[in-house]
Formats: structure tokens, sequence, C-alpha cells
């Protein structure tokens, strides 16, 4: 019987035995870095190995005979209602699910496993064939590793400024005999959970702390999401260096709000952070969560239900009955309606006001007192919180080039884990399998000073969609790119995608106008699951741009491919007969069977045209100038393919429906808009965006 040996990030984590009655395991014991006796793989056991290593053992163990029979030469193949393709006839990419086990063929032998997932990767290989593997990249960096068993150093109770205490573990490598640096992580979601995912970075001889933020699980405080995270971060920081364990240098890691805590702390200018990894990170309100563009994201409802409680509770983002809880009125009754408890920072969240004191308390960066932490930045084009990344890029800009470090895929927000999105499908390299390492030569040059050569790689990595092919270059926005610009144009009968609306890359000399009606009661659709928390992912709205109120903007076929890499800019002429009103763009890749694939978007809500700080209404028939920035994308537009530009006032599923009165989101009085877009002469409505190779 084969032994198969199980790879976490490079480091030995078990040996199995697929015996077809009696499956077995060798468990590393990270405490003690010994592997254990043979024992049954239990389903408890495969459970356990699936929420951390994202692979069911037990599945796999049943097809393991069949795989290879199945899997052979190039194409596609099925396998027990699991899809592959492969094009190589040796790798076999697991297609249509979220964490795919890629299997690697050789001879008629099934001789690895390998599962991405977005912060990490999971290798399963046939003893002695590792070099036959992406371990071989591991052993070349690393080739005599040393490892180290874990020790739990202990529970402590970090304090703030204003006498808050912070619930923090501190994990410890055993018998590491000097000083280390330390890898934070701090998160709303229980320092317990997930823990796992960390030892890794104390196997390689790094301290990690993982702590509680304010208010959440056992940490003292109040919690307001964001709110408290730069002294918070900055006090933690201090904390550590502080410690008798302590080299004094700090790196953090994370995704998500464990992303923005990172930027938070470095705004502080604490001189102990040394290095970022920044995946998937949250960005400031109004540019991201939850006031994107002053409107108020009701897709982030699902998760604030998860954090409403003291503890994480990932089951409250699922239920059958969004649509009801969405058209709750107002807006503070949906806690007590939707939950059966009140939630005190959605009463905060709700309150329709500018970005005031308030807001801006958590905007890191506003607040950047300049220092230049080195930082690796991981996103994609389908991530909610790419407007985040997208205010960490230009933070980043002007670093040297060693300094940062950028991959953007064809992601969403869950990350390097899924192939195929929601019908759309992407190319065999768009799942990466040298992220992890990629992080630990990261934390290893800036934390360690390991002359690695990490910092004088290509500072931006980037997929193209389309091309379906990673590209690097020297910073973002890429410079290589040409800004062009696409013009708005129509007869007056631009709603639907059956109307005449046009986009054309000359300025249109005669002026003209589209008007639709925006009913709050009837608002467009943002097509999503609500319960999979992930907003932002492409989604085919040919049926939605059958509408009348949703004014579509159409290219002719493309003579040649286009590739557009970058993040886009719509410049708007409106007017309303509402004193406020909300604008969605959204920018789609229309193929030629009249297939219209969502690709990046963005909002803004007419009174803050001019800035976020004040409002400024409308006043009927003036016509105001609005500039709406997208998310990021590179996209090739192939030949025969049509740009598309739509813009509407409503998006359900993603912001509550602006009521177009002085109230906004959240009054209980909603009147009809007539909204009127201009182009032309002295109004050229356009779409900027930044073309390669021009």
């Amino acid at each position: 019987m084969a032994v198969y040996n199980l790879y976490v990030s490079g480091i030995l984590y078990g040996k199995l035995e697929f015996a077809p009655a009696a499956p077995r395991i060798r468990r590393l014991d990270v405490f003690t870095g010994e592997l254990g006796e043979w024992e049954p793989f239990t389903p408890e056991i495969n459970g356990a190995y699936k929420s951390f290593l994202k692979l069911d053992f037990l599945s796999l163990g049943d097809k393991w005979e069949k795989y290879p029979q199945v899997l052979r030469g190039q194409g596609e193949f099925h396998i027990g209602g699991e899809r592959y393709t492969s094009e190589d006839g040796v790798h076999y990419l697991q297609r249509d699910v979220k964490f795919p086990g890629n299997k690697q063929v050789e001879a008629g032998e099934l001789i690895a496993v390998y599962c991405p997932s977005r912060e990490m990767v999971t290798l399963l290989v046939e003893e002695g064939r590792e070099d036959r593997t992406l371990l071989r990249q591991w052993r070349e960096t690393w080739p005599e590793e040393k490892l180290f068993a874990v020790s739990y150093a202990g529970a402590f109770d970090v304090p703030t400024r204003d006498g808050v205490h912070l619930s923090t573990d501190v994990y410890l490598p055993k018998g590491m005999g000097e000083k280390v640096p330390a890898v934070l992580v701090r998160t709303p979601y229980g320092k317990e959970e997930g823990r796992e995912v960390y030892y890794r970075y104390v196997q390689r001889g790094y301290a990690v702390v993982i702590q509680d933020v304010r208010g959440r699980n056992k940490s003292g405080g109040e919690w307001i999401p964001n709110y408290y995270e730069v002294e918070d971060g900055d006090d933690t920081l201090h904390w550590i260096a502080a410690q008798p364990w302590s080299s004094g240098s700090v790196g953090m890691v994370g995704g998500s709000y464990l992303g923005y805590v990172q930027w938070a702390a470095a705004a502080s200018g604490n001189p102990h952070l040394k290095a970022l990894i920044s995946v998937v990170c949250a960005g400031s309100a109004f540019i991201d969560v939850p006031r994107r563009g002053g409107s108020l994201n009701s897709g982030m409802l699902a998760w604030a239900f998860s954090v409403s409680q003291k503890t994480f509770k990932p089951e409250l983002m699922e239920r059958d009955d969004w649509q009801q809880v969405l058209r709750i009125r107002p807006l503070s009754d949906i806690p007590q309606k939707a939950l059966g408890y009140e939630v005190p920072f959605l009463e905060k969240w709700f309150q329709p006001r500018d970005n005031d004191e308030f807001w801006s308390r958590s905007d890191w960066q506003a607040r950047w007192k300049g220092a230049q932490v080195p930082a690796l930045i991981q996103s994609g084009w389908f991530d909610d919180n790419g407007m985040g990344t997208t205010q960490a890029l230009e933070l980043v800009h002007d670093y040297p080039p060693e300094k940062r470090k950028v991959i953007l895929g064809p992601w969403q927000h869950s990350g390097n884990s899924k192939y195929d999105m929601h019908g759309v499908s992407f190319g065999s390299k768009a799942l990466r399998f040298d992220l992890d390492l990629l992080y630990f030569r990261w934390f290893e040059r800036y934390l360690k000073g390991v002359e690695n050569g990490v910092e004088k790689e290509a500072p931006v990595e980037y997929y193209t969609l389309g091309e379906e092919r990673w590209k690097t270059a020297e910073n973002w926005p890429v410079p290589q790119t040409v800004e062009k610009c696409l013009y708005l144009t129509s007869s007056g009968h631009a709603n639907t995608s059956s109307g005449d609306g046009r986009l054309t890359w000359q300025a249109p000399e005669g002026e003209g106008s589209d008007t639709y009606r925006y009913d709050p009661q009837d608002p467009a659709t943002h097509i999503v699951d609500m319960s999979e928390n992930e907003l932002e992912v492409p989604e085919d709205y040919t049926q939605e741009e059958k509408r009348q109120d949703i004014l579509c903007y159409t290219t002719e076929p493309l003579p040649a491919d286009l590739t557009v890499t970058g993040d886009m800019a719509a410049e708007l002429f409106i007017s309303s007969t509402a004193p406020d009103t909300d604008f969605m763009v959204r920018v789609t890749d229309v193929d030629e069977t009249g297939r219209s694939i969502k690709l990046a978007d963005g909002v803004l809500s007419a009174r803050y045209r001019n800035g976020f700080e004040k409002a400024e209404f409308l006043e009927q028939g003036q016509i105001a100038r609005l500039k709406i920035r997208t998310t990021k994308l590179s996209n090739c537009f192939r030949k025969g393919h049509r740009i598309r530009v739509t813009v509407t006032s409503g998006a359900e599923n993603f912001i509550f429906p602006n009521s177009n009165t002085r109230e906004g989101y959240n009054s209980q009085t909603t009147v009809v808009a007539e909204n009127t877009l201009h182009h032309g002469g002295a109004h050229p409505s356009r779409l900027t965006l930044r073309v390669e190779g021009e």
C-alpha cells in the first residue's frame, strides 16, 4: 500500500494510506514536532482536516483508484459528479468548485493532489515523488530547513491607551534560543478559530500573536467595526516589541477585516511594523464599505449579521428571506425584526450623515503618517473589498519598487479558489500555487533580513481575462497603458439594451439626452446571492438590461482585440427631478451571442458629487457633473465582442435604494425620480479607461 505525504505550505503535516476498507493517517503534533502513530482516518478527523485544509480526504480515498482510469490524455473528464480539464495530460484541474482538488497523473498513477486557497496550498503526494511537484520550490528555497515545534506561551490581556484590554494568544517556536520576529493577526472572528493556519509561521521561526479586536470574543470594550483599529493596532505593536522573546520586528498578515487592521496599524506610524501581507483588504467607509459612494451598502448586511453578537456566527449570513429583510423600514428596525435583538454598531451605520468625524476616524488612508512599510498586496478583479485594495495601491504607488509587491488575479473575495465563477470560466493558470511561498519569502526578507531576492522580482503581477495569462509591470496603474475615452451618445432612446445607446471613440458634436424613471420601490437588481456574501462577482446582465430604467451604451463589434487594464472613471452629466439620487455604472463585456458579463462597477450619490464631507443637493433642471470611479480589471475584449456601459439608479442586493429625498436611503417616504443623462457637445459624458498596447 502506497503512502502519501501531506504538506501544508511545504511542511510535512501527516502521512496517509488509502486502504479501501480502512484508510489510516499519521498526524503531525505541532506541539511536539513529531508524527503520531498510525490511526484510523475517521469522519471526525476528516471533518477537522477539511475545515483546515479544504480537502475531503475520505472522498478522495473512495475514488483514488478510479482517477487514473478516467483522467487520461487532454480534454474534459467527468468522474462521480466531478469535472476536470487538462491541457497537458498530466495536470487535471477540478472545475466548478470552490477549493479545487487538482490531480497530477503520471504513467497511469495518481501521484499528487493540489488544493489552493486564498492564503495557502495543500499538497498530498506519493512518498518519494515530492520533487515531481511544487514541493521542489519549497526545498530549493530552504534546502536544509529547520522546523520548530509550537509552544503556546499563554493568553495575555494587552492594555490600550484608554484602559481597555485586548485578549491575545501568543505562540512561540520551541527551543529557538533567541529573540524572534512576530507575525501579528488581529481578528473579529475569534482568535481560536482557524489558528491552525498560523502555526506554519511558528514552525519556521516566528512568534505568532493572535488577538481578538476590541469588543469581540474575549476582548473588552465596544465593538464598532474599524473605529478603534489605528490606536489599538499601535498599542499592540508596542506591547509585542516590549516582550522578552521579541526581536522588535513585527509583520502582519490576513485578509478582509484582517487586511484592514494592517493598514490601520500602519497608519499610526508605529516603528515596529516592518512588513504587511495584505489580502483583500477593506478600505475607508465612503470608498469601500459600508458607505461606498455615499450610498449605504445593503450587501454588507450578511457580514454585519455574522458579527452582530459577541462571537462570530457565520450561520446568520445564510437565510432565504433576504429580499424581505432588505425592504424593512426604517432601517433601524432591521436588527430587531430580522435578528430579534439590537445591534448597536448598525444603529450608527444606518444614520444618514456625511463623512464626519465618526467615519473619518476609520479612514486609514487619510490618517497615514507617511511610514513606508513594505507591503505585499493581494486581491482580485471580483473582490468585494476591491476599492480598499485600490486605496492601498494608491498609497504604495510612490514607494521604492523593492518595498511593494502586488498580485491581482481573477478572484473574488474568497481569493485564489475558483476556476469557474457564476458561469464564467477562467484559464488553466487562473489559480496560483506559489502565494504562500511568496508570503514566507516576504517575511524572511523584511522581518529576518534574509537576502533572498524577493524584492528584485516584478513589483506587479496581474492576470488578464480573455488572454488568460499572467503579466508583470513596474507599478499600478500599469505604466504601459494609455488613457482613452469612450463617449456615451444616442438619439434619445438608450433605455434597454435594445435601445439606440452607443459608445464611440470620438466625442459627438451634437447634444442629446436620455431619461429614465427611477422608482425606489422597484430598483434594478444587482445580481448576487446574498447568503454567499460575495457581491462583486461577474454575472450575466442580459435579462436585467431589458429594463426601461437602465440606460445601455454599446460599442460596435470590436475590429480587433482590445485589452483594458486598470480602474475606470465614468464622467456623467446628469439632472434629476429629485434633490438627490444615486447613479450606478457597470461595464460589461458583450459577446457575439449578446451575453453581457459584468466586469466592473461604481456608484455615487449625487449629493456627494463634490466630496463626501458635505451634501450638496440638486436643483430641478440643473445639470451636474458626476465622476464615478469603478473597480479594477484587466480584460481583453475579444474581436467581435462589444463594450457596454450601463447607467441606472438602483442596485438591489448591493445598496439600499435612495429614496430620492433629502433623507436618502433611510427615508420611509420615497418619490419617483426622472433622471436624465446628458451627452455630447458641452456635456461629453464618457468612460475613461486604460488600454494596453496603444
